[in-house]
């Protein structure tokens, strides 16, 4: 893995590459979403996806709500890093279609 304190830009492209990692960003980008949501949207096992959620939020992209509630609910949103990311993450769905 490369380092993300030499080569930020690296690193971040090595992240979006990811399997699931665009689709998780762009569909946070219009609110938070719950972890269900997310697996529908990215159709990404629950093992990956979880992994990529954790990735995610250690690069600081990401921020992980849990509530102290029966059934448990954990919310997935953008930090302010993430929402920064936007205007790149609506270019390339401009760029892919």
């Amino acid at each position: 893995m490369i380092n993300s304190v030499e080569r930020p830009l690296e690193m971040m492209l090595e992240l979006l590459g990811q399997r699931g990692v665009y689709a998780i960003l762009h569909s946070l980008t219009s609110s938070s979403l719950r972890f269900g949501a997310l697996q529908h949207i990215t159709a990404l096992p629950p093992r990956t996806l979880s992994l990529r959620l954790k990735e995610l939020e250690e690069f600081g992209l990401i921020t992980r709500t849990e509530y102290n509630e029966v059934p448990p609910r954990v919310d997935y949103a953008l930090t302010s890093s993430g929402k920064g990311l936007r205007p790149t993450l609506e270019a390339l769905a401009k760029w892919e279609r």
